[in-house]
């Protein structure tokens, strides 16, 4: 810490890291390669922290969504292989320098990479072609790869380091008929590519659901997005959760009158007996969602539960401790991590872990904790 923002953090737990970590890595053979995804900030745990702790526990890939993304890890001096799902064709100078791999979904991305690549003399860059078996967001569908083949044919430009598809419903039992055939399908257009070129790109189409659920079609590499943060597809499956959001009392006061209200638009009011509140620096602009207001959540304060009480503001907001013996200035208060879990907040708002951890924003700070 710098000392001069403590009083609001997302702490890193490695330990829980490292715990999904082996997690998964034991559901794998010794020789599946291990991606895990730091995109959108790590998920919102801080990018280049993140990815430093997946270097030091020996994954074996990166990838970003964005070339922005994996040159921010370059710079912040992370070695490992980064592949940019979202390579785009504007940042092709940026992905050779920066020796970032992008991934190829459609000839126009192909063709702008390869233009660059020859103006420059380059020759065998290594590139990752994505199929659509199903999810129909990106990648080459099955009567496109006649021209990817002839396209590849004419140009040394690039060599194909892996092929890769995306599952749409891998966490979904309902949907398995289906996901098998998304699985199928990339193994048919994976292998009719593979015998085209003459050599084994390495293969992967499994993320963190698919590992642990359908851990048979695991080929080459997998990919491991939520998973690691703490996020199990498995009914009963704890994993350790890797991010705690924690914030400390700005101040406390106790209002007595019914004739008082708390906060914009007068939603909080006081109770007959008196209500204690505590500000706490935690708003809409972090992360907090508005529809939390109101008692919608509650938060932990010194071992209790407090919900809020009025309207999430953007930089703060008030949780009602009343009862909770001792709140004072400086006393840390989780927004989520062990308790309340992010999975109880998203299933507040009826959303997914996902967004409740890509929406911490960057000027909270993040700290590794490397012990506890």
């Amino acid at each position: 810490m710098n000392g001069e923002n403590d009083f609001s953090r997302l702490e890193l737990r490695l330990p829980a890291c490292r715990s999904n970590y082996r997690y998964f890595r034991g559901l794998l053979r010794p020789a599946t390669k291990l991606l895990v995804l730091v995109k959108a900030n790590a998920y919102g745990h801080g990018a280049v922290e993140f990815a430093s702790m997946m270097q030091q526990e020996g994954a074996d890939y990166l990838a970003v969504a964005l070339p922005v993304e994996g040159m921010e890890l370059r710079r912040a001096g992370i070695s490992l292989p980064i592949l940019v799902l979202t390579a785009g064709t504007d940042f092709n100078a940026g992905i050779i320098d920066n020796r970032l791999e992008p991934g190829i979904p459609n000839l126009y991305t192909l063709e702008a990479l390869c233009g660059e690549l020859r103006r420059r003399g380059l020759r065998d860059f290594p590139i990752h072609i994505k199929l659509d078996t199903g999810m129909h967001r990106l990648g080459f569908m099955t009567t496109e790869l006649p021209a990817l083949m002839d396209f590849l044919r004419e140009h040394d430009e690039v060599r194909v380091k892996s092929i890769y598809s995306h599952l749409a419903a891998a966490e979904d039992p309902a949907e398995d008929a289906f996901t098998r055939g998304q699985i199928a399908m990339f193994e048919r257009n994976a292998q009719a590519l593979t015998d085209f070129l003459g050599y084994r790109p390495m293969w992967h189409v499994l993320n963190s659901a698919g590992i642990e659920r359908f851990p048979e079609h695991q080929h080459d590499m997998v990919r491991l997005g939520i998973g690691i943060y703490g996020i199990s597809a498995l009914p009963g499956v704890q994993l350790a959760p890797v991010a705690s959001l924690k914030v400390k009392v700005l101040q406390v006061k106790r209002l007595n009158s019914e004739e008082d209200t708390i906060g914009y638009g007068r939603h909080g009011h006081v109770a007959p007996t008196g209500t204690v509140i505590a500000t706490i620096p935690v708003g809409y602009a972090d992360g907090l969602d508005r529809h939390f207001g109101n008692g919608a959540v509650s938060f932990n304060v010194n071992g209790h539960r407090a919900p809020t009480i009025g309207n999430i503001c953007m930089d703060m907001c008030m949780i009602d401790v009343t009862g909770i013996p001792g709140v004072q200035e400086g006393d840390t208060v989780t927004v989520f991590g062990e308790d309340p879990t992010v999975t109880e907040l998203a299933a507040i708002l009826g959303t997914i872990p996902y967004e409740i951890l890509t929406s911490v924003p960057r000027r909270i700070e993040r700290v590794i904790l490397r012990k506890g």
